[in-house]
């Protein structure tokens, strides 16, 4: 795939994280305090570019998400991509390097370095996360001694951005885009596949982001709770759009208790940048 069309994939599915109802986190309309939507269209567009190179000879993965995190926090004072750049790098190159999306990002996965870990340290360091904490073995405070894979395993119980890394997308292949897909094809409207699929990770697991800055007590609650209000649009993606009411005053509830599950949209823009890349998935 041509670097063009690697960063208008990633283009449009920035764009459907901020246009579609996602509870507690920021779309157009409904901003926090400290960012609003186009905070992330100005980020997006800042790192979209670095993206799209992702596959160049001699680009590692490591350079990529330091050069993405880099170029968004030119332009946002905030947090708000470090998660999606995390996992659209390694998308993004394999579908530049390779013909199938799923065996090209394993491929790329394995081919992780000690450099890459550094390069990505530094990248997390830079976007400073809210709840980060440490790690008593491969903390992104001290310089890396393990490949990225390698350092990504260590933390991929209890985060599930690291858990791809880890998985090789499993959680993106084998939920998110079967999710996807059957939604589009149900619904023909991008926007609420895009609900349905951040619905399905948000029930699958309890959210990192929650986690870490709320406890996992919270994190378990806020899956339960998306369980309840999904629980009947599993199947049948048509139901979603009835229950609009009910997902706004859960997105009510969850601001006013501080609880963004912003890697569970984190995880939706990764699937959704999947699908875009290898449409026929």
């Amino acid at each position: 795939m041509t670097p063009a069309a690697i960063e208008s994939a990633f283009r449009a599915a920035c764009e459907l994280d901020v246009v579609a109802l996602k509870p507690g986190n920021v779309r157009d309309g409904a901003p926090f305090d400290d960012m609003v939507a186009d905070d992330f269209r100005r980020s997006a567009a800042a790192c979209a570019p670095v993206l799209a190179r992702a596959g160049a000879p001699g680009r590692s993965i490591g350079e990529t998400i330091l050069d993405a995190v880099t170029a968004s926090r030119r332009v946002v004072q905030c947090n708000t991509n470090l998660g999606i750049v995390l996992l659209a790098a390694p998308l993004c190159c394999a579908a530049a390097r390779y013909g199938d999306l799923r065996r090209g990002v394993a491929a790329v996965l394995d081919a992780l370095t000690q450099a890459d870990a550094r390069d990505a340290f530094a990248a997390i360091r830079l976007a400073n996360p809210g709840g980060l904490g440490r790690r008593p073995r491969h903390d992104v405070a001290s310089a890396p001694t393990v490949t990225l894979r390698e350092a990504m395993c260590e933390a991929a119980a209890d985060d599930l951005v690291a858990r791809q890394y880890c998985a090789s997308y499993q959680d993106v292949f084998a939920r998110g885009l079967p999710a996807w897909h059957r939604a589009v094809a149900s619904l023909g409207d991008e926007r609420w596949a895009t609900t349905f699929v951040y619905m399905q990770f948000a029930s699958d697991f309890p959210d990192s982001h929650v986690a870490r800055r709320r406890g996992g007590d919270a994190a378990r609650e806020v899956r339960e709770q998306a369980r309840t209000l999904s629980v009947h649009d599993q199947e049948d993606p048509t139901r979603l759009p009835e229950r609009v009411d009910a997902l706004l005053a859960w997105d009510a509830q969850l601001r006013r208790a501080g609880r963004n599950p912003g890697t569970s949209a984190d995880l939706t823009v990764a699937t959704i940048l999947a699908a875009k890349l290898t449409p026929t998935v």
